[in-house]
């Protein structure tokens, strides 16, 4: 049923599986695990503008929570016409909430093809996917420091043991990954609720979600590590390392962006007419004109220069 998700997981894991396998031994653990990263960085990379749109889309909205709440307490009763002025504000400011949702709607689909890829190399499965019989031959039999990359901890010794390992090489393996795997969630939550504002920190909904992400999120690699294969905890780790690396590089050209914005001098526009020297003049010129008199501002009685009949000057 989900074969649009399962097929384009494996045959990107087949690509770099051949690469690496050109360089190393395609039996290889380390082969297949860097394969398994590097499948991690393909999908991260695809997502790289959405998770750029996201960042600015959620600073728009804290910039504008203060407008948002006040829409929130005017409309709270009805519902249509909040909706309705949320619409339009987010309309005018230019952000979607909903876009900040893309990326991590988009990798929980391929985290899901990914564990049940994985689940189908199992010793003597004629094909997977798009990986056929010697493919799946070469993971099930590669070697990753003792432990077998489609194997958990939890499982019996027998299932170990027809992989080829047990469950102190898996553990051996799995615990520091776990560990890893926990920390980095750790610290990229705590990179990006850095970046919150004060007032947005401070709402109860922003502070409780603020907990989860640094506290809980990353004990579901401490609780549920031992029940994922061990490639799964290697995805999780890569995909850490990658956000937390992506943040620093995103988060630093926004910086300089409104530094920029900061530093540039206003343009403000005058509305006053340029006059020129030749209009100047041709304005000095007029007003001569007009104006006779040697005296500025005062106009000249000539009528005495008027010659009366029967009189000579």
């Amino acid at each position: 049923m989900l074969d649009f998700i399962y097929y384009p997981v494996s045959a990107i894991l087949w690509f770099w599986h051949k690469v690496f396998g050109f360089v190393l031994d395609p039996a290889s653990g380390y082969a297949w695990a860097l394969s398994v990263i590097f499948l991690v960085f393909t999908l991260r990379a695809l997502l790289f503008k959405p998770f750029v749109h996201q960042v600015r889309s959620m600073k728009k909205m804290q910039e504008f929570a203060p407008q948002i709440r006040e829409l929130q307490a005017k409309y709270g009763d009805d519902r249509q016409k909040l909706a309705m002025e949320m619409q339009k504000l987010q309309s005018e400011q230019g952000f979607n909430p909903l876009s900040g949702c893309l990326p991590i709607l988009v990798q929980v689909p391929v985290f899901f093809g990914l564990f049940h890829v994985l689940n189908g190399f199992k010793p003597g499965a004629p094909s997977n996917y798009i990986f056929d019989a010697n493919d799946v031959a070469s993971f099930v039999a590669a070697d990753f420091f003792g432990a077998k990359l489609s194997n958990t901890i939890s499982q019996s010794p027998e299932v170990l043991e027809a992989f080829g390992t047990d469950r102190i090489e898996m553990m051996l393996v799995g615990v520091p990954l776990m560990i890893a795997a926990a920390i980095a969630t750790h610290f990229t939550a705590r990179h990006s609720v850095q970046r919150q504002t004060a007032d947005a920190a401070a709402q109860p909904q922003a502070a409780v979600m603020n907990r989860m992400t640094l506290w809980v999120f990353p004990m579901f690699a401490l609780i549920g590590g031992p029940f994922l294969p061990l490639a799964i905890l290697i995805y999780w780790l890569a995909n850490n390392f990658w956000t937390l690396a992506q943040q620093r590089v995103v988060y630093s050209r926004i910086d300089r962006e409104e530094a920029a914005q900061a530093s540039a001098p206003a343009v403000v526009e005058s509305t006053a007419v340029d006059v020129t020297p030749a209009q100047d003049a041709d304005t000095a010129a007029d007003a001569a004109k007009d104006q006779p008199g040697e005296i500025p501002g005062v106009i000249e009685d000539r009528s005495r220069d008027t010659d009366k009949p029967g009189e000579s000057r």
